[in-house]
């Protein structure tokens, strides 16, 4: 019988634990899980980044690639990510005294990657010391430094990418671009002339026109006599998107008398003074949450004239085209970081009685997460090679061509992307504790920044009939490749024929431009990769089978070589 009034029962009558008792021991063992994926090589345990970095022209790079490349797979890296979107930037519209001051705070660990981006040269190194193979190398690097966190990647962006705007105005590029281009991070809000490094941002859009930035009413008015390219003008009205508002200065579109016009808006007066550009709010983001953005008032801002009046596309579109390539860097990186996680973890986690890495159906759907990549990495670093020989008349139909492309293409696939490697992990994948839930909010930003899917489609078009030339270098490019597979050379002559058929471009041109991303992704791979990758490809976009998910790759293809080329191992480190 139960002795209710035994001490070691509780007030209703349960047992309590005693010292030594069974029940305190653990509750069970933890085994078949996962581990972080730290201190591994990010340049050469990334098979596909070594051959393209040699294969576009970059090979004298390698020393340094492969030492940023371990630094940024370090552990304590790779936290300043983590840390840098922990806590996202605050805005002070004023100090505690009533004074204007337009301060935004980030995390120290976001200052950290700034500091390595810009003292690594991610924002300048080809226009500083322009070689063959130049933009290659910048761009591997800008690959890895994405892996580890994108969103202060976007000021490193518009920073290297303001470099041929403002080179359209001599006078302003001899004053501003020794600074821009500089190997010093200066955080400080503080005059320009103040400071040993400068960043730069971009402020276009107005909440009435969005990516229609001819509909702008921001006003530019003429402070003196002068007009024109160099001259002083006034800016009175706001910007709805301004990224990086923390920049020392911002290209800046408004209305001039003569027309749309590019203008050069720096945060203070050379007098010391404050400009006239306040900051209204952040906004809250989905991703991209280390990087503020904001909208802004221009209330009487002193800016310059960048380029001819009422040319202020044609002078900005200089920028643009670097960042949208820049948003092909980034979101490639996005899928390599995302692969990694999860051939990380199927490799080591196991399900049903095998690992899942060994599994007929794990491995479709991992093999087919490592093509996606390494398609986006051989068109992103093709067009980089491009960008290094621009003076040929070839490449730089290449770059103005497949720059919009593979923006479309590479970033629109990496959403699905980043869904799907999470998949692979399973619950675990979507918690917050994890990078996938960081790398799966990223995914969209870059598919939407410097022009959505629609406006790189119009572009395309817009290339192809204002530029002919752009077709005949696609062509030339794909016919390099004519013979390596059947498959392919079918899908080139259709892609013939649809250039010439008929009908509505503009309602087919999100079709066109995706045959054309993977024909040119197809005959780079069937031209340079192993074959397996080439005939997988081929094998499993190069059809006419309609939609399809990741993980429906054909019988045939040989998902080990695919997996075993790709999974991180961190053997280089112990080399």
């Amino acid at each position: 019988m139960n002795d209710l009034n035994d001490p070691n029962r509780g007030p209703h009558g349960a047992l309590q634990p005693q010292p030594g008792a069974a029940w305190l021991a653990e509750t069970h063992d933890v085994v078949n899980v996962g581990s972080e994926l730290v201190d591994y090589d990010l340049y050469r345990e990334d098979r596909a980044l070594v051959d393209a970095v040699r294969r576009e022209g970059a090979g004298w790079a390698e020393s340094d690639l492969g030492a940023f490349g371990r630094m940024a797979g370090s552990a304590a890296y790779l936290e300043l990510g983590v840390q840098a979107n922990a806590c996202a930037p605050e805005l002070d519209t004023h100090d505690r005294f009533g004074r204007r001051v337009d301060l935004v705070r980030y995390h120290p660990a976001y200052h950290a990657l700034m500091r390595s981006a810009i003292e690594h040269g991610l924002h300048s190194a080809p226009w500083v010391q322009p070689r063959p193979g130049a933009h290659v190398a910048r761009a591997a690097l800008f690959y890895m430094q994405s892996q580890v966190e994108a969103g202060h990647g976007c000021p490193v962006t518009m920073t290297f990418a303001s470099v041929p705007a403002l080179r359209r105005t001599p006078e302003l590029a001899a004053q501003w671009l020794p600074k821009i281009t500089a190997r010093t991070y200066d955080p400080r809000n503080v005059p320009a002339a103040d400071k040993a490094g400068l960043t730069v941002g971009m402020a276009m859009t107005e909440k009435q026109g969005g990516s229609d930035v001819r509909a702008n009413t921001t006003r530019a008015l003429p402070l003196g006599a002068a007009r024109g390219p160099g001259a002083a003008y006034e800016l009175v009205g706001h910007k709805y998107f301004v990224s990086a508002p923390m920049c020392d200065a911002f290209l800046v579109l408004a209305q001039a008398p003569g027309g749309l016009s590019c203008f050069l808006l720096p945060r203070w007066r050379p007098d010391g003074s404050r400009n006239a550009l306040q900051l209204v709010r952040l906004k809250r983001k989905m991703g991209n949450v280390s990087n503020a953005s904001s909208e802004t008032e221009l209330r009487g801002a002193l800016a310059w004239m960048v380029g001819d009046e009422g040319r202020g596309v044609r002078t900005i579109i200089d920028m643009v085209a670097m960042t949208r390539f820049d948003c092909m860097v980034g979101s490639t990186a996005g899928q390599r970081a995302a692969v990694a996680q999860a051939l990380h973890h199927c490799g080591v986690r196991s399900a049903f009685g095998r690992v899942l890495a060994e599994q007929p159906l794990m491995r479709n759907v991992l093999a087919d997460l490592v093509l996606e990549h390494e398609a986006s990495l051989a068109l992103t670093l093709r067009v980089a090679r491009a960008l290094d020989t621009r003076a040929d008349a070839h490449e730089d139909a290449l770059v103005r061509l497949l720059t919009a492309v593979g923006k479309y293409w590479i970033c629109k696939r990496t959403a699905q992307h980043a869904a799907e490697a999470m998949e692979c992990i399973g619950g675990s994948g979507v918690m917050e504790d994890g990078p996938l839930a960081r790398l799966y909010r990223e995914a969209p930003v870059n598919a939407i920044w410097e022009g959505s899917g629609n406006v790189q489609c119009l572009d395309v078009l817009r290339a192809l009939h204002k530029s002919p030339e752009v077709a005949d270098a696609l062509f030339a490019e794909l016919v390099a490749a004519r013979g390596g597979d059947a498959r392919l050379d079918r899908w080139v002559d259709a892609l013939h024929g649809e250039l010439r058929r008929g009908g509505d471009p503009e309602y087919g041109a999100r079709r066109l431009v995706e045959r054309m991303a993977l024909a040119v992704q197809a005959a780079l791979l069937v031209r340079h990769a192993p074959s397996a990758v080439a005939d997988a490809y081929c094998a499993s976009r190069l059809h006419a089978d309609g939609d399809r998910q990741y993980g429906t790759l054909p019988d045939g293809v040989d998902c080990a070589a695919l997996i075993a080329r790709a999974t991180p191992r961190g053997a280089a480190l112990s080399a």
